[in-house]
């Protein structure tokens, strides 16, 4: 019995339809980019695992993608090591590429590799599938696309306001309104100070950032599990809790972090980044979300994470500063900060929120009805002109039945049908059927694509 047919689980087919509206997706989102002057990019889907290893924490170094070596992968490594099956060690031993987790890290060894043939600031986009070993479920794929934008050489902050401007912008455009939170990782770093555990940073990120998923109570729990007391974890609870207006909240932190240079760093520049973008009357409102972490080690300021208001999905949108992610590549004091649009899940947002608009499945917008030989031999040269003129055009390519032809204009929605027979050939014009009104009209080709193109 032959094997059921199948894809890898937590992967996808798209067909045209699909194609079509993930098309507009990246279009929108590479129109907002070139309008701030970021240039595109792209990188290998495999980098070696010294690249990927050690950038994303524990927990992200667990979800990447190893590749086997090719050839005799098994020559360098001893029976014993076989028979003692850790999974681990013979990974380390087995396996020299890994498929890229994000487009960040690739971006920063691009940056080390060609940094003589860049012009400081680089402002980057990239759009490519990336692959995380996760559980899949709604939501969340093992191979999905991202489309980032980075900006690297440049520690002003002016390079935050400008991303929050693309992304305010990118959705607006889509029709989705958002929540585009901010935080400050030096902000966190304060917090992990004043209540007594600085070393404990990561920890205590990596806890709170899944309070929206895992709730209060097993954030607590998981921080105990990491080794903060109770004391510690008590301290926390009204700094994760705290409410009000996003002035109101700064102020609030700033009082608490008065004792931690960094922390009140981290408020002065989220303060300056979020008084910029009031005079600049964003679409969708900027909320200081405390609880923010974005979980990923390198992260050093302003970070961002944008969620859709009006369907529950994940987040759709994030990034942030990286004060030194090229250093680990040889290159170190080079400051960047970046974003990256989770196209996956716009895509998902789109058709729950059903905001594609009509235009951009491009159909085709006419096809030639196929009579015979000889019709066609009169219908070829108007198709070469139509499609000269613009217009997406298809002859059918066989002698079919007038009903199976017109079965295929409705199956894939194009809007208008062009027939010649005899009389419109002795004419030197042909018929143009509407097929959402069923008007015919008899036209010269001129005046079809002027029809059309209206």
């Amino acid at each position: 019995m032959a094997n059921k047919t199948s894809i890898v689980k937590g992967t996808r087919d798209f067909g045209p339809q699909e194609m079509a509206k993930r098309n507009y997706i990246f279009n929108t989102i590479r129109s907002v980019y070139e309008l701030y002057g970021f240039q595109q990019i792209e990188t290998p889907a495999m980098e070696t695992l010294g690249t990927l290893m050690g950038k994303y924490g524990e927990e992200g170094d667990k979800l990447l993608f190893k590749v086997l070596n090719s050839g005799d992968y098994l020559s360098k490594v001893a029976d014993d090591e076989l028979l003692e099956r850790n999974a681990l060690r013979l990974a380390a031993k087995l396996c020299e590429k890994g498929l890229r987790y994000d487009l960040t890290v690739p971006f920063a060894r691009y940056v080390v590799m060609h940094r003589e043939e860049l012009q400081l600031p680089f402002k980057r986009y990239q759009v490519q599938p990336v692959w995380r070993a996760d559980r899949p479920q709604k939501g969340r794929y093992r191979e999905f696309y991202q489309f980032d934008g980075d900006v690297v050489g440049s520690d002003s902050l002016l390079n935050e306001v400008e991303l929050m401007q693309i992304v305010d912008t990118v959705f607006s455009r889509f029709g989705v309104r958002v929540a585009i939170k901010i935080n400050n990782r030096k902000i966190l770093t304060g917090i992990a100070e004043v209540i007594g555990a600085a070393d404990k940073i990561v920890d205590i990120t990596v806890a709170i950032d899944k309070l929206d998923k895992i709730g209060i109570d097993n954030v607590n729990a998981e921080l105990r599990e990491d080794g903060l007391s109770d004391a510690q974890i008590e301290k926390l609870q009204p700094i994760i809790m705290l409410e009000g207006t996003n002035d109101e909240k700064l102020n609030t932190i700033a009082s608490v972090l008065k004792d931690s240079e960094t922390g009140l760093k981290g408020v002065d520049e989220t303060r300056y980044i979020l008084d910029t973008l009031k005079t600049l009357q964003l679409a969708n409102e900027m909320q200081l979300d405390l609880t923010l972490a974005r979980g990923l080690n390198y992260y050093t300021g302003a970070i961002f994470e944008v969620k859709a208001l009006d369907t529950p999905m994940g987040s759709i949108s994030g990034g942030g500063r990286y004060d030194n992610l090229t250093g680990i590549f040889g290159m170190p004091g080079l400051s960047g900060v970046g974003i990256s649009f989770g196209v996956d899940r716009i895509y998902d947002v789109l058709n729950a929120l059903d905001l594609y608009p009509a235009d951009s499945l491009q159909t085709s917008q006419l096809l030639f009805i196929n009579f015979g030989e000889r019709e066609t031999a009169y219908c070829l040269p108007f198709v070469a002109k139509a499609r000269a003129a613009g217009i997406r055009t298809e002859m059918f390519p066989d002698a079919a039945k007038m009903k199976k032809q017109m079965a295929y204009a409705n199956a894939k929605q194009i809007p208008f049908v062009a027939l010649a027979g005899e009389n419109e050939m002795n004419a030197q014009k042909l018929t143009l059927k509407n097929m959402a009104s069923g008007e015919q009209q008899l036209v010269t080709i001129e005046e079809l694509i002027s029809i059309i193109s209206a």
